[in-house]
């Protein structure tokens, strides 16, 4: 072989090299930092009629499980994010929870819902787990692998 084929291949094998170190740096950023979430103090036509409703149901969230337990965040409007990411509303320190693990967000109709956003590991609501978005009444215990969060007022 031409001492020329052999620098190219070597300059092949470097490039590929580091393409796969850029991949694999982007793949861990992606998974520590995750993605901005813009959140809104309100939404466009909603009415304080529909405010004052949602204030005499569960007002906070409060971990009454896990490392984190007696941490309480009030219920907002925006909804909560919840999850490992620095950006979530509540940031677990539990490792079996995702980046961005759960949403809980205000319905029309005044309740709260819970839903799971892709997580590995799963999101149980009153020990079953959930899939689809999911109604919490007071109470209600969503668990984020040895995290358990209630509703309260």
């Amino acid at each position: 072989m031409s001492e020329l084929t052999l620098n190219a291949i070597r300059l092949g094998l470097l490039v590929l090299l580091w393409a796969f170190v850029f991949s694999v740096a982007g793949a861990l950023r992606a998974d520590l930092y995750g993605t901005r979430v813009v959140s809104r103090t309100s939404r466009p036509g909603e009415s304080r009629r529909s405010g004052s409703r949602r204030r005499r149901g569960p007002t906070h969230l409060t971990v009454v499980a896990g490392s984190m337990r007696g941490t309480s965040v009030p219920l907002s409007e925006g909804g909560l994010l919840i999850g490992r990411n620095p950006e979530c509303s509540l940031v677990l320190s539990d490792d079996f929870a995702s980046g961005r693990h759960l949403r809980i967000l205000p319905g029309e109709d005044g309740a709260w819902y819970a839903e799971d956003l892709g997580s590995t590991n799963g999101t149980y609501v009153d020990n079953q787990r959930i899939l689809r978005p999911t109604r919490l009444g007071p109470g209600s215990q969503v668990r984020i692998g040895q995290t358990v969060l209630e509703l309260q007022r």
